[in-house]
């Protein structure tokens, strides 16, 4: 017996394979494209939906006989579909700045803090609501034939097995899900204009949604006994991954967003949360929550970096055989006394100011590639410290963090991290959190494991603990006692 797990992220997909004993056996990836113009950023969701089947194929021909897959996805973007699922548009990301001026009809119609007191989200317009709002109203050809409205987890557990269900957590990415009575929010969708129907049916992370289309098990060579289950959010999906079942400990996503993850063992004070823009959602442990914490650019900044300013590196790197990551990471070093605003795609917790920069300050003459390089990613870390800051403030805290995500390959930067926010940091074994998390609840449907404690022993496996060093820290904060005031220096600049 197979079980898998199925991760579809903003810039492509991947389902990894383990056997009954949660031991890693294989993983395929499609990459796919994302459309950034400056006022439309869209994606095209029959394009994920091809991603899906060719990881399928390629893991079908290998491992038929997968008894689950376990499905997260990345939140908000949304698609209208007609009865067979078929997409009718192209997807609106939720960098997409449209939208705006339909969350601000919300709020005016229903009131700022009770929308974020029944969602766990601080109104904007990144959330799926207001961009279905602007659907409508810009575009009623097309909401006119929608019989479905999907985010990304359901519109692909609908078209692999015809059953139109939402987990609690990805729900809740629309500012339109009660959060405390787990349901649609009809209050919401009547001010909304909205049909509540259109919306797929919620239910708790790590459901069964049924057996997989027997058209979709020919096609990808998977068993046709194979049950697809809804899984969650992908930072909820990690968190699971990760191992995150105690308030004490918090995850470090350390993927194209920076996203700090930490449980809650009740609903937090909203009214307190709504202050700092952080995020609550239903977690996978009844009565418990998450919240988040987050950057829209972590490893996408660094990947700028390189991209952008390290061609010559690249080419150096690939004479010595390293990768540009090594050659531009070196060894360990002080702090840069640089300062870089990570606001390259505007700014998430604890401002959510979608118009704000990205800065680096201290530049000279004398300043090189690798430099810049460090501070970008010392600019991600002190952003994250600023919002450890204010969860403190509003009676979140943890004295542990579980690294996930592609960053956390970097040794470097794991120490700078434990260093910086002065928290020991523990690399796992798989740094894909969000499919071992899939994966896990998989195991529980398919009878592989008892409970989440029973998946965890199988499958979480710590590889390193990064101490935080009390020198380093304090050469840090000097650093970051000057970061505090950079967003309101730049921002009244740009």
């Amino acid at each position: 017996m197979k079980i898998a797990g199925l991760d579809i992220g903003t810039t492509g997909c991947k389902l990894t394979v383990f056997d009954e004993n949660g031991n890693y056996l294989d993983k395929a990836y499609k990459e796919y494209p994302a459309i950034r113009k400056s006022e439309e950023h869209e994606i095209d969701a029959d394009v994920i939906w091809q991603g899906v089947l060719s990881v399928m194929k390629e893991i079908g021909k290998n491992y038929p006989d997968i008894a689950g897959i376990g499905v997260t996805s990345f939140g908000e973007t949304c698609v209208l579909a007609d009865a067979d699922g078929k997409p009718l548009h192209q997807a609106m990301l939720y960098t997409d700045p449209r939208g705006a001026k339909e969350c601000k009809a919300l709020v005016d119609g229903i009131g700022e803090k009770k929308l974020a007191s029944m969602t766990g989200l601080k109104p904007h317009e990144m959330y799926s609501i207001s961009k279905i709002m602007w659907i409508k109203k810009h575009k009623p050809e097309i909401y006119g034939k929608a019989e479905h409205i999907f985010l990304m987890e359901d519109y692909v557990v609908f078209s692999l097995t015809g059953k139109a269900q939402i987990d609690y957590s990805l729900a809740a990415r629309t500012m339109a899900f009660d959060i405390s009575a787990l349901q649609w929010s009809r209050e919401i969708f009547e001010c909304a204009g909205i049909d509540m129907l259109l919306m797929s049916e919620p239910v708790p992370t790590g459901t069964s949604a049924g057996k997989i289309k027997p058209e979709i098990a020919e096609l990808t060579g998977i068993s046709s006994s194979a049950v697809i289950v809804s899984m969650s959010h992908d930072q909820v999906a990690a968190a699971v991954g990760a191992g995150v079942f105690s308030s004490d400990i918090a995850v470090d996503g350390a993927g194209t967003v920076e996203c700090i993850t930490p449980m809650c063992d009740e609903l937090p004070e909203l009214e307190l949360m709504y202050e700092g823009n952080f995020a609550v959602v239903p977690y996978v442990i009844p009565g418990k929550y998450l919240c988040y914490a987050f950057s829209y650019t972590g490893g996408a900044l660094i990947q700028w970096c390189v991209d952008t300013l390290a061609k010559q590196e690249k080419k150096e790197a690939a004479r010595e055989g390293i990768s540009v990551n090594t050659l531009l990471e070196g060894a360990e070093s002080d702090p840069t006394g640089m300062l870089v605003l990570p606001h390259f795609a505007g700014a998430a917790t604890p401002y959510m100011d979608i118009g704000s920069k990205g800065a680096i300050v201290g530049l000279t003459v004398a300043t090189e590639v690798p430099e810049i390089y460090r501070a970008c990613m010392e600019g991600v870390v002190y952003e994250m410290l600023l919002n450890k800051e204010y969860l403190e403030d509003y009676g979140v805290e943890f004295y542990m963090m579980h690294a996930t995500g592609g960053g956390a390959k970097s040794k470097v930067w794991m120490q700078m991290k434990a260093d910086i926010l002065n928290v020991p940091i523990t690399e796992l074994e798989t740094v894909d959190a969000g499919t071992v998390g899939s994966a896990m609840m998989t195991g529980i449907v398919t009878g592989c494991f008892k409970d989440l404690k029973d998946a965890a022993e199988h499958m979480i496996k710590k590889k390193k603990v990064y101490t935080p060093r009390g020198e380093m820290h304090e050469k840090y904060l000097v650093i970051y006692k000057r970061y505090r005031k950079l967003y309101q220096s730049v921002r009244p600049l740009v």
